[in-house]
């Protein structure tokens, strides 16, 4: 009889524990409507359903749900099948999940062929350049058209020389479009313009006489177009126009000149030398002549010695002294007469 009371008991607290889980799973319930209804609804309503634990998941895992959801509702809408997982995972390596999106609905309108993987890794590559997958997406389908040289370069024109010494300026206009399977590691739009530019000056340089290249400027264009300037870059040269074409200075005059300077200034440097070594020699020449005189007057200075010891040995007599004293004088008066008979010269 006492087993009655205890099972009733038991009984009532049966039902507060299954109606204390059933309020519990109600409040849960309660909270996820709360939180995630809408963004449920509006992806079920448009045909990119999500699960409540995928939900769930990109909360836990601090992902902006709504961003994801609204990104594949897009994809899906577009006939890009996505999964959560690949969006959320591609937000979390630091992609731009928008722009991924956005350049796969481009490039799937356009014909061109672009998965899901090459468009993150194009994403990716472009961040922090100023530029997106989405530029790139449309740069292909749209060619763009690059100046050479650059505005930012600071110049205007190509300048080259041609054979006849003539300098030809030329400004050309480069149409490109994105090759999105070369645009991961491929070179930019300066190794385009560095290349183009190279290939000007070459067929520039090539060419007899700058009239040649006035009269046919699309020259330059095949030649260089023939170069194979994309290789290795993330574009295709569709095409390369000259915009314009004018003519510089003569070069070759100008340096021809600048050698006739350069080889009077040194003919001039090599006389300057010849006439230093004239003048030492002369100089020389002078300090032997002196020389010289020194030893005539030192030669003569011995004749009065020479006399002398002649006298004192008794080699020379009186008579002797006073003869060559008499010729001596008679020397020096037919050396004075010819001197002042001489007609003076007239300085002019």
């Amino acid at each position: 009889m006492e087993l009655t009371p205890l099972l009733a008991q038991l009984q009532d607290k049966g039902m507060v524990l299954l109606w204390g889980v059933l309020g519990v799973a109600a409040f849960i319930f309660f909270l996820l409507v709360l939180n995630f209804g809408m963004i449920w609804v509006r992806a079920w309503t448009s045909g990119a359903s999500v699960t409540f634990t995928e939900l769930i998941a990109l909360k836990l895992r601090s992902v902006p749900v709504g961003l994801i959801v609204d990104t594949r509702i897009t994809a899906v809408k577009s006939g890009i099948p996505l999964s959560i997982d690949d969006l959320s995972n591609y937000y979390l390596a630091g992609g731009n999940v928008e722009a991924v999106v956005q350049a796969l609905i481009a490039a799937k309108k356009a014909g061109i062929h672009l998965d899901f993987d090459r468009s993150c890794a194009i994403d990716l590559a472009t961040k922090g350049t100023g530029k997106t997958v989405l530029e790139a997406v449309r740069t292909s389908v749209n060619p763009k058209v690059i100046d050479c040289p650059a505005a930012s370069s600071g110049k205007v024109t190509i300048d080259a020389v041609a054979k006849d010494g003539i300098a030809v300026k030329v400004k050309a206009r480069v149409t490109v479009r994105t090759n999105l399977d070369r645009f991961v590691g491929g070179a930019t739009e300066e190794t385009i313009i560095a290349r183009v530019g190279e290939g000007i000056v070459t067929t520039i340089g090539s060419s007899v006489s700058y009239k040649a290249v006035l009269e046919n400027p699309d020259r330059i264009s095949k030649t260089v177009l023939e170069k194979g300037l994309d290789s290795g870059t993330a574009f295709e040269i569709l095409s390369i126009d000259i915009a314009d074409v004018d003519v510089g200075e003569n070069v070759g005059a100008k340096l021809q000149a600048e050698q006739a300077e350069a080889n009077k200034l040194i003919a001039q440097a090599q006389a300057e030398v010849r006439r230093a070594a004239a003048v030492a020699t002369e100089q020389e020449m002078v300090a032997r002549v002196s020389e010289m005189r020194a030893r005539v007057v030192e030669a003569e200075a011995q004749v009065p010695l020479a006399m002398a010891e002649a006298f004192r040995n008794g080699n020379l007599g009186v008579m002797d002294y006073y003869k060559m004293k008499n010729v001596q004088a008679d020397t020096g008066m037919r050396e004075s007469i010819a001197t002042a008979g001489a007609t003076p010269q007239v300085k002019s």
